[in-house]
């Protein structure tokens, strides 16, 4: 892959101003109740990070792990978790933070895996990027950051095989590019 021919969709400029109006809605849901955000690894650690430094409620951090990827450019259709241990979160606040939410099945099955584990006092689910155009459920972020069409994303927590995480923005390339 030749990195030279990533496209800039989202600068850094871009991505920090939206974390920052996601943040306030946020705070402003939240109010000064304790929140236990749960970053799902490794793609939303960027923007995880980046948001809980914006807001002022109490909150724990959690981090699970759940792959749909095996190192290609499209998911495999099917959800492993990697590490999904939880503390206690019944009655609490929940806060699921995700990079993508493109077929909504990683979204679904954690969804699904909470409601039936706990008894959580309410649970939403922020995601940076909504792909609306490849969903396979009737699964949506409570909050996201871009709508994004179909294209291969690169940057900002966004990998291609394992590598490009730490870019400041977030790119695309064309298929054909990848090969």
């Amino acid at each position: 892959m030749d990195i030279n021919k990533l496209k800039i969709l989202f600068d850094e400029k871009q991505i920090q101003s939206r974390i920052k109006e996601i943040a306030d809605e946020l705070n402003k849901f939240y109010g000064r109740e304790e929140v236990i955000a749960i970053c799902v690894l490794k793609g939303a650690v960027m923007f995880t990070v980046d948001l809980v430094k914006h807001l002022n409620m109490p909150l724990k951090m959690e981090f699970i792990r759940l792959s749909s990827y095996n190192g290609g450019t499209s998911t495999s259709g099917k959800v492993n978790a990697v590490n999904i241990d939880l503390p206690d979160i019944n009655g609490k606040n929940v806060l699921i933070i995700e990079d993508i939410v493109d077929t909504g099945l990683t979204a679904k099955f954690l969804l699904d895996f909470i409601s039936c584990n706990f008894h959580t006092k309410s649970t939403k689910f922020c995601s940076l990027l909504d792909k609306k155009a490849t969903r396979l459920t009737e699964v949506d972020p409570d909050y996201y950051g871009f709508e994004v069409d179909d294209k291969f994303l690169i940057g900002y927590g966004l990998d291609y095989d394992g590598l490009y995480r730490n870019l400041k923005y977030i790119g695309y390339m064309d298929k054909s590019d990848l090969e």
